[in-house]
């Protein structure tokens, strides 16, 4: 909303600072870290009171045993700090900032539905009823783009690497190409979230790697010139992004080990889904996967073991997903978690080394 402010800038010239999209970024993700941290630290103490507390899998009681009645569904407060610091920097009539604030909303409301029927009954919304919930987002994502393209003639397209001006086109696989991407980010971030600060970390770094992607996609210039399809209006997602980061780092403070809350299903697939929109608004799925090598990781440890297991009954890992192996191969929760950060940095620095690798 403070977008609009900016044509009072001859009255009031200060205002002329809000036609800058990487001021808006910087202004939403400090607006997202206060009112995350301040959301989130008043939650841990009505969580607390109304008894919303997670309850440790009996399978990981081992590792996790201490984490048992930790305040859980955090995600909450990063929802609301993200939907109120996205609306009050982003041009709220941008129709990809609608698309991820419409989004948002339909993904939070769920996250909230399973992760109450967790503590209510023992047990969440169903794999189907989660599938059915993701397909509808992605249905719609892809409907959306077809009929209101971000560019006219690539609708089904997504980037190629390492390749000037070529497209993956999918034709009539575009709408379940995009459900795929929106199912598995969801699934990836809820998979890796089982350690203190890990997934969240993680996050930060994602959603930092992709506010440099939509600034690219969306300015005319630095497209041109690293062969990246401009895509009018994505640099409105770059506030979003930021927005994304702050809200990490504000959820973080409190996520650390030991973590005084958790971010729960609702985080999960808030964070997950619309930043694998945002990846499908700016074209880049295929970057997405090397920037999110960690959620990657985690899920193809999870994949390979139950296959393995289903057809030689035998385990690769101690246990899966992966972080959980290295647990019970001794290293410190801490330790993991870090070196997880930094395996994440390394990712992202190589999505955005291919940029120019064409």
């Amino acid at each position: 909303m403070l977008y609009y402010l900016y044509p009072l800038r001859e009255i009031f010239f200060p205002f002329n600072v809000l036609r800058y999209i990487t001021f808006r970024s910087a202004g939403a993700a400090l607006t997202a870290l206060v009112l995350s941290f301040i959301l989130t630290r008043r939650m841990i103490r009505i969580f607390r009171e109304k008894g919303i507390r997670e309850r440790v899998s009996k399978y990981i009681k081992d590792t996790h045993g201490e984490k048992e009645g930790t305040p859980t569904m955090g995600g909450a407060a990063i929802v609301l700090s993200l939907f109120v610091s996205t609306l009050l920097w982003a041009n709220p009539l941008n129709k990809l900032v609608i698309l991820i604030l419409i989004t948002l909303i339909w993904l939070g409301i769920f996250g909230i539905v399973d992760d109450m029927r967790k503590i209510k009954k023992g047990k969440g919304l169903s794999v189907r009823e989660k599938f059915l919930i993701q397909s509808i987002l992605g249905t719609g994502v892809g409907i959306f783009l077809y009929f209101s393209p971000v560019k006219r003639g690539y609708e089904t397209m997504t980037h190629l690497l390492f390749l000037k001006n070529y497209f993956l086109n999918f034709g009539i696989f575009y709408i379940p190409f995009i459900i795929l991407v929106i199912v598995g980010t969801t699934n990836a971030v809820n998979l890796t979230d089982g350690l203190d600060g890990l997934a969240i970390g993680l996050i930060g770094i994602l959603a930092f790697t992709f506010a440099i992607l939509t600034y690219i996609a969306g300015h005319i210039k630095l497209s041109d010139y690293l062969n990246v399809l401009y895509i009018k209006g994505a640099g409105e997602l770059t506030v979003f992004c930021g927005a994304v980061v702050g809200s990490a780092l504000g959820f973080l403070w409190f996520n650390a080990h030991p973590a005084e809350i958790f971010m729960g299903d609702t985080g999960s697939l808030v964070l997950g889904g619309t930043l694998g929109v945002v990846a499908v608004l700016i074209k880049q799925e295929i970057l997405l996967l090397i920037a999110g090598g960690v959620f990657v990781m985690e899920t193809l440890s999870v994949i390979l073991q139950v296959l393995f297991y289903r057809t030689k009954k035998k385990r690769i890992f101690l246990r899966a997903p992966i972080h959980h192996h290295f647990q019970l191969r001794g290293l410190s929760e801490e330790k993991i978690v870090v070196r997880f950060w930094i395996l994440g940095i390394l990712f992202s620095l190589v999505a955005l080394s291919t940029l120019k690798i064409r």
